[in-house]
C-alpha cells in the first residue's frame, strides 16, 4: 500500500490514533483481522472508515501500519 503522505505524517498519524480514536493500534489490528477479507488495502481502509466512523486518513494509516507489521512478522517467521 503506497502512502499518500510523507513518512513523517504517517508517523504522526499513528502516534495520535489512541487519543483520537480511543483505541490503540492492536485493537484496530484485531478489527482488521476479524473483519471481512479484502484483497486490496484500499478496500480495507474504506471498510474501516465506514464501519468505525474514522476519517480516511486515519483508516489508511492504520491499514498501512498493519501491513508493514504483518510483513515484518512474516519475514522473521
Amino acid at each position: 500500500m503506497a502512502l499518500n503522505h510523507s513518512s513523517e505524517t504517517h508517523k504522526n498519524l499513528i502516534a495520535r490514533i489512541p487519543s483520537v480514536t480511543g483505541r490503540d493500534l492492536h485493537e484496530w489490528f484485531r478489527s482488521l483481522e476479524s473483519g471481512p477479507s479484502f484483497l486490496r488495502c484500499e478496500e480495507r481502509a474504506h471498510w474501516l472508515s465506514d464501519e468505525h466512523g474514522l476519517s480516511h486518513g486515519y483508516a489508511s494509516a492504520i491499514v498501512h501500519e498493519y501491513e508493514v507489521r504483518r510483513r515484518s512478522r512474516l519475514n522473521f517467521a
